[in-house]
């Protein structure tokens, strides 16, 4: 895959490693539109317009800095995927799903996403954070953006369960009093089991939550989130085990370096097949 910034935004050429719908489907981003030209990802106070051309995609946006950080338009997938081919289990995700690219969001923003996702359906995971974009975040004209801290502290916990975050609506209350983004920017020097107890020690946020906020905000790919697909998974190729942080270590350390990547080519695949 090639790319190269061009005048509106970001110019994709190829379509093997980098497919807009495996990379917003496969688990890791809520916040998106599907539109008539593509999707709408929004991050922070930007947005991009992906569409899909005969050759490539199109990312439309006035900060090509980074949306090219945020799709991790360096990393060279292709070698991802060779590596990871020689796991006769992963030959059909990786054909599957061969697209994804693993995101580099906003540490912040992937915290509050991913408290809002626990126990959650996606439909109502983007419901809520629309409406936290929208009663809270920067009016940027024609969207909202993710509020910070600051916006976050502003309201009570009873704002969080009016927008339908329920159970959850006292974790965001209390996280935002706990954390901000310049401590978990300064926690990214700390290594990956150190990091992951500091962010289970955070309000709402378990084991697969701080492993979705390792792989998806710090881009440490040597964790693997376990959930109900990748227990399904386990239990079919490898053995029948219930303990889910015992699967973690186990597919961690079968994977090691390349855990994130494999994680959600796997996922991606378990899901959709069973959907």
């Amino acid at each position: 895959m090639k790319y190269s910034i061009v005048k509106d935004g970001i110019l994709v050429i190829g379509k093997d490693d980098f497919n807009i719908d495996d990379i917003l489907l496969c688990g890791q981003i809520f916040s998106f539109n599907k539109v008539d030209y593509g999707y709408d990802v929004y991050s922070l106070d930007k947005r991009a317009r992906v569409a899909e051309e005969e050759n490539g995609y199109r990312i439309i946006t006035n900060d090509s800095a980074y949306f090219e950080n945020f799709f991790d338009l360096k990393t060279d997938y292709s070698l991802i995927k060779k590596k990871l081919k020689k796991y006769p289990l992963l030959s059909e995700p990786i054909k599957f799903g061969g697209g994804i690219r693993i995101l580099k969001q906003d540490l912040f923003e992937t915290l509050i996403s991913f408290i809002v996702s626990a126990n959650n359906n996606i439909k109502r995971i983007q419901l809520i954070l629309n409406r936290m974009r929208e009663k809270l975040g920067k009016n940027m004209g024609d969207f909202y953006a993710f509020p910070t801290r600051e916006e976050l502290r502003k309201v009570d916990e009873k704002f969080f369960k009016d927008i339908g975050a329920g159970y959850r609506a006292g974790y965001i209350y209390k996280v935002v009093r706990q954390v901000d983004g310049k401590t978990l920017k300064e926690w990214d020097n700390l290594p990956t089991s150190k990091l992951r107890k500091k962010l289970i020690a955070l309000s709402g946020v378990g084991p697969k939550v701080a492993d979705c906020v390792l792989l998806f905000g710090y881009g440490r790919k040597d964790v693997f989130p376990v959930d109900t697909w990748i227990a399904k998974m386990f239990n079919k190729y490898y053995a029948p085990l219930e303990n889910r942080e015992e699967i973690r270590r186990r597919l961690t350390e079968e994977f090691g370096n390349l855990a994130g990547y494999a994680q959600q080519y796997l996922f991606y695949f378990m899901r959709s097949a069973d959907g």
